[in-house]
């Protein structure tokens, strides 16, 4: 079933539109900006009267959501085929990353900070590899890489699995089903022997499960093959979707920006002004999905020379206060964390 909606805007003979993933960081959790009851991203045609495609992305924003914008860069160009102009052309439009502190919405306002786990709740792997993911995604997936008769498709729908779930080659290779009786500690174990578990592949599952026809975006779903699961029931596991093509803009967001985090320091536009190294690695893991090692991670600070103290401390209500510290502002943004990588927690 492909997911079908009228437009806010009218059909115009417009081709191009603008799409906005907005981030931000509360209490920890990784959040984006949505209207439509969740359902579409701030979004909107771009007009004559907009000087510039981020002059655009930037007045629909204000208009839909009211949300002060800072920090924002472009994604990348999409081509609907599925939604068509008054003259039959296909649909563009062009998706942007931003990254903002997250205000209190005005009454009239109908846009909503929804998670983002609760699109993509196989991303987070805060307390290790999420049971939707093992008991669901994967056996269905397999099921899916079965299903073709032609064994040279179906090896290399494995490998794919395995190389974007993090699936050991013993394990794809072994005659055993991932349904099988076992102990599930040691098939996870198993599991994660051989691969690691890549973040910022994203985008990659998610277009592998609309591939699969998993998701409701697809137009082949529900899968012929998935007869295991209730539809009703898959679809509470599934994550929510999304009208067009917007979980897809917000996979595409979320891979770049775990990659980018990496090398750039991109976390300190979603921290408050001060902050404890304890809020700051929280909020790294809240975008990544994964647990950080938390000595290494000060270590890499330490190194990096990204943060100063303040001389002062929190006002903690247990325990010893923490030390507060702020962004150094003052060093090369371009130049930091070259060539690291985030210290993760095996």
């Amino acid at each position: 079933m492909t997911l079908s909606y009228s437009h806010t805007h009218q059909q115009g003979s417009g081709t191009t539109e603008v799409v906005a993933v907005l981030v931000a960081i509360t209490d920890h959790t990784a959040r984006v900006l949505t209207v439509d009851q969740g359902k579409l991203l701030p979004n909107g045609p771009l007009m004559p009267l907009h000087r510039s495609l981020q002059a655009g992305v930037r007045q629909w924003v204000e208009e839909q959501t009211q949300q002060p914008l800072g920090y924002l860069e472009q994604l990348y160009t999409f081509v609907d085929t599925n939604r068509r102009n008054i003259d039959g052309h296909a649909l563009v439009y062009v998706s942007y990353l931003g990254l903002v502190q997250e205000t209190q919405m005005r009454r009239q306002s109908q846009a909503l900070w929804q998670d983002w786990y609760d699109y993509f709740p196989w991303e987070n792997h805060l307390d290790g590899a999420p049971s939707v993911m093992m008991d669901f995604i994967v056996p269905a997936l397999l099921d899916w890489a079965a299903m073709t008769e032609d064994l040279v498709v179906q090896q290399r729908r494995r490998q794919r699995i395995g190389l974007c779930w993090g699936l050991s080659e013993s394990f794809l290779d072994s005659d055993n089903s991932i349904q099988a009786e076992t102990d599930n500690a040691s098939m996870h174990n198993h599991v994660y022997e051989q691969r690691e578990w890549v973040p910022e592949h994203v985008l990659l599952r998610y277009e592998m499960l609309y591939e699969a026809g998993l998701v409701p975006e697809s137009p082949n779903y529900p899968p012929s093959h998935q007869t295991k699961i209730a539809a009703d029931k898959w679809s509470q596991l599934i994550g929510t979707p999304m009208y067009y093509d917007h979980r897809r803009v917000i996979a595409t967001a979320i891979s770049r920006l775990r990659a980018k985090i990496e090398y750039r320091p991109l976390i300190f536009g979603l921290m408050p002004t001060v902050f404890t190294l304890s809020q700051l690695q929280q909020s790294v893991e809240a975008l990544s999905g994964v647990r950080l090692h938390k000595q290494n991670f000060r270590r890499l600070l330490e190194a990096q020379s990204l943060v100063i103290e303040t001389g002062e401390s929190s006002s903690a209500q247990r325990g010893r206060p923490a030390k507060l510290f702020r962004f150094r502002h003052d060093i090369e943004l371009q130049s930091l964390l070259m060539d690291s990588k985030l210290p993760k927690r095996k």
